[in-house]
């Protein structure tokens, strides 16, 4: 969509809702189109293809036909659009809904659903249903999607397009293309899962994300989903796997985190002979018994679930950790470190960043986008007259040049004969912006597919959080949001978030207590980065998880800094009797960072595979550039680099480290010594 058609739609869209009777087809060709050259052919195409993108912003264009003619007659056939068709209803909340609703929304932190929340907020802000809420003091949770294939696969569910992807299948081990008709989207057990119609197989399945072995492939075709499909009532049905104990050598003294959750491996017999329920079964204790363990390692028993998942952790501790059993998972493991040493191996690409004054990589803004912030942005001017530009600007996720080329659109549409008092009239001379003539756009349009599942799937993924819904503030919520959403509401129910509910509930109040109350805490507290435990005093300052995992962010008097701790990680946490004494406070903005810049920071390009791409937000990078294969350079700073190789290994041929060359020649090093573990284990079975 080019910027003069963006223009060209919003006249159209003007000149339909302000006439009462409807316009025909040649009245706007002449008024609004100004087009005199084009045949009538290819005039109509044109007229058909902005009908279609009306409908895409949420106004359905109504066909008035005379009396006794037919409607494929354009001569006789007017078009007008309802003015209450499209607009989003009233929606009236209470404070304590305010608050539950913003923290829903902010729950998408940098996905494509965190821009339909910001969108979805506007609206109800535009519409003055939004009141300014006070959040709960210290707690910020979010939602961290699985990557890229998140992405695509919302927006394939949305649209109704097949997808396709390489796949690792759990049953077989084997990896295969699958041809997919996505019906929904959803979190269970600590996992992504899609669901869909398998082609190849005629049937209904569930996909885990973490077998993806490929990126999405987003087919061009339609389909038609199951109707009144929900998908977390499919995942509610999905049974759980059980237990199994894997065999796994461990470096004497290392890795304190895995040994907490696991036991010494006894050889898979219990006191009487019989397997016991805390060993690996029967053929996985076979298979140990034959290759006896490594000198300098102790045999250990790992519970587990999921073998990628697990997979994806032990190949994380590269040479320190041997999986002797059983084979898939030990083949599960190797395929990672082979992966992320063919990559560090490869190649390297030319590292060019473009030069720009943006600070993080964003999403390459297109003219619909700016048609679609332009109707945000005439009913958020009504009921918010006279804000600073800049401020309008910030709001909008804009610069103030981009604010002010929309605001020159805008006063330039109007109604087809364009007098000066049908005209929009949006003023900004002293550098506040007042709006005088909205046209009848002063009423937002209703919720898109995509706004409506932001909000939705954030009010049920509070679900359960400690604190939260007093009075029923969360119930209520949702009710007068799924009424004003109406078909899109419904159609919500394809993509369910996990609950943000933390396991440990007892911890999370002694902190958010302490917050509240200005006391200083004492921890003792695992770092599985330095394989260490230590008990350190901090000052607390606020609460936030991705997903169900939760992080106390505080000033750690040991380090005298920021840090970030994860309460699972946290063995014990107790009131120290002092109040609060550091100056050092946390930025204001949300949301709040895993890692806190500092000038002694590492800076390192990491290359990312599209599979990979999504690393880039979670790590805050800086800068990003495209590479001509599809990947793409990020640099990003560390506050310790010395852990990245393991990074690299755990997402297996995904990203790699490129600068500083002594880190990236230190982490193919790494991977090597890893690799040569599983060789030297795959020698002595042979032995």
């Amino acid at each position: 969509m080019s910027a003069s058609r963006t223009e060209r739609l919003l006249n159209l869209l003007i000149a339909l809702l302000n006439t009462r009777y409807g316009l025909r087809r040649s009245e706007l060709r002449e008024k609004v189109y100004h087009d005199s050259t084009s045949t009538e052919a290819s005039f109509g195409r044109m007229f058909e293809r902005d009908k279609g993108e009306l409908r895409h912003f949420g106004f359905e264009v109504e066909t008035v036909t005379d009396t006794g003619w037919g409607s494929d007659d354009p001569a006789t056939t007017r078009y007008r659009i309802g003015k209450e068709s499209n607009r989003l209803p009233d929606v009236s909340l209470t404070p304590a809904e305010c608050t539950v609703l913003i923290l829903a929304a902010q729950l998408w932190e940098q996905a494509a659903l965190g821009s339909a929340a910001r969108n979805a907020v506007r609206k109800l802000q535009a519409s003055g249903g939004l009141l300014d809420a006070e959040l709960p003091a210290g707690v910020q949770p979010r939602i961290r999607p699985a990557g890229q294939a998140f992405e695509d696969l919302v927006a394939a569910i949305h649209a109704q397009h097949p997808v396709s992807f390489r796949y690792l299948a759990g049953s077989t081990g084997q990896e295969e293309t699958r041809t997919v008709e996505p019906w929904g989207l959803g979190s269970r057990f600590g996992q992504w899962y899609l669901v869909g119609h398998d082609r190849a197989r005629g049937d209904k399945r569930f996909f885990r994300l973490s077998r993806f072995t490929s990126a999405v492939t987003v087919l061009e075709e339609t389909f038609t989903p199951p109707p009144s499909f929900n998908v977390r009532e499919q995942l509610a049905a999905l049974p759980e796997l059980p237990v199994r104990h894997a065999v796994v050598d461990v470096a004497a003294g290392a890795l304190l985190g895995l040994r907490k959750h696991s036991l010494p491996f006894d050889g898979g017999a219990g006191a009487d002979g019989a397997e016991s329920a805390a060993e690996p079964d029967a053929e996985a204790s076979a298979e140990a018994a034959a290759v006896p363990p490594r000198v300098g390692f102790d045999r250990l028993s790992v519970p587990y679930r999921d073998a990628e998942t697990l997979a994806a952790e032990l190949a994380s501790y590269g040479p320190k950790a041997v999986v002797v059993a059983p084979h898939g998972l030990h083949a599960a493991v190797r395929r990672r470190l082979e992966a992320a040493a063919a990559f560090a191996a490869a190649p390297e690409p030319p590292i060019n960043f473009p030069r720009s004054e943006q600070p993080k990589r964003t999403r390459k803004r297109t003219s619909e986008d700016q048609l679609k912030r332009m109707l945000q942005l005439v009913p958020f001017l009504v009921h918010n007259q006279g804000l600073h530009i800049s401020e309008v600007a910030d709001r909008f996720g804009v610069t103030r040049k981009e604010l002010e080329d929309d605001l020159r659109i805008l006063i330039c549409s109007g109604l087809p004969e364009g007098y000066p008092d049908d005209l929009l009239d949006i003023r900004w001379d002293d550098d506040h912006v007042y709006i005088f003539e909205d046209l009848d756009l002063k009423r937002p349009v209703r919720f898109s597919v995509d706004e409506a599942c932001a909000l939705l799937t954030g009010l049920e993924a509070l679900n359960g959080l400690p604190g939260l819904d007093e009075g029923g503030a969360l119930e209520s919520v949702t009710l007068k949001l799924m009424a004003a959403a109406g078909e899109e509401g419904l159609k919500a129910a394809a993509v369910s978030g996990p609950e943000v509910a933390p396991a440990d509930s007892a911890t999370l109040e002694t902190a958010r207590e302490a917050i509240r109350t200005g006391a200083q805490l004492r921890l003792t507290y695992l770092a599985p980065q330095r394989d260490a435990v230590s008990e350190r005093d901090v000052d607390p300052h606020r609460l936030y998880s991705l997903d169900s995992t939760w992080y106390l962010e505080a000033y750690c008097h040991t380090a005298e800094g920021l840090r970030n701790f994860r309460l699972d990680r946290i063995q014990e946490l107790v009131p120290t009797g002092r109040p609060v004494s550091s100056t050092a406070s946390p930025a204001g903005s949300f949301p709040v960072k895993l890692f806190t810049p500092n000038d002694d920071d590492a800076v390192v390009v990491l290359e990312l595979t599209r599979q990979g791409a999504g690393l880039a937000d979670d790590y805050y990078a800086e800068r990003t550039a495209a590479l001509p294969d599809g990947n793409m350079l990020a640099e990003i700073r560390f506050g310790s680099a010395d852990w990245l190789p393991m990074l690299a290994a755990q997402h297996g041929g995904a990203v790699r480290i490129l600068q500083p060359p002594a880190l990236a020649a230190a982490a193919r090093e790494w991977l090597g010594a890893a690799l040569a573990g599983y060789e030297e284990h795959a020698a002595r079975q042979l032995d």
